[in-house]
């Protein structure tokens, strides 16, 4: 009979973060402060900047607020 501390605990494998790739198409200037902080949060700087974002419910609030101003690529 094998004692339960012989046999490691197995550990649920780790699957690969779903990213979203964001670009920003329009300016945030003259837009609401709250818009503007949703632009920063994603880590957007600059029109025509591209970047890669963890796929989260709270990334995708974000992007739906200022769904008008940032690009979704593929």
């Amino acid at each position: 009979m094998v004692s339960e501390k012989a046999m490691p605990e197995r550990k649920p494998k780790q699957q690969p973060k779903q990213m979203l790739r964001v670009r920003l198409v329009k300016s945030q200037h003259g837009r609401l402060k709250k818009h503007q902080a949703c632009i920063r949060g994603l880590g957007l700087r600059r029109i025509g900047q591209t970047v890669d974002v963890e796929d989260t419910p709270a990334v995708r609030g974000m992007i739906g607020k200022v769904s008008y101003m940032v690009e979704v690529l593929p």
